[in-house]
């Protein structure tokens, strides 16, 4: 029963992240394409506070599940897939911390080119081009986590 929940609530937490993620860079790109700056000043103060509700809670209760679970099956923490699971889940946060001050800066850039009437600065275009090419390799990494979590292959060092 112990096992049923915490495996729930990883797999919970698990696809919050995965969709909050998804949806966040989908509204982004869409919102960016217009070059509006009302209109991106707008849906990037949404996608901030959805990375501050959603993504970071499940990101903080992500590896608290996992540990918990680990430690009820009897997984060890540095062998195998799960350690592997573990390097990629640091790896999506070394991505996806800068993320978040992007973010948050377009959306400062945005405000201001709506407040001042003008169109966006090289600025925000910039850190826009930085902050999609950070999407990559964390989603990347984040579907491979899904896939170890998934399969749990034999991996040996």
């Amino acid at each position: 029963m112990t096992y049923d929940i915490i495996l729930f609530l990883h797999v919970i937490g698990s696809t919050v992240l995965l969709g909050t993620g998804a949806g966040i860079a989908f509204f982004m790109v869409a919102s960016n394409r217009t070059k509006n700056p009302a209109l991106i000043a707008h849906v990037s103060g949404i996608v901030v506070l959805a990375d501050t509700v959603f993504t970071a809670t499940a990101a903080v209760f992500q590896p608290i599940t996992g540990l918990m679970l680990a430690r009820e099956v009897g997984w060890p923490l540095l062998e195998g897939w799960v350690a592997l699971s573990l390097a990629l889940y640091v790896f999506v946060g070394l991505f996806w911390l800068p993320v978040v001050w992007m973010q948050i800066r377009m959306r400062d850039l945005a405000r201001a080119a709506q407040d001042a009437g003008q169109d966006l600065p090289d600025a925000y275009h910039r850190l826009y081009r930085w902050w999609f090419a950070f999407g990559f390799p964390a989603f990347a990494a984040v579907l491979m986590i899904f896939w170890l979590m998934l399969t749990r292959p034999s991996i040996g060092w």
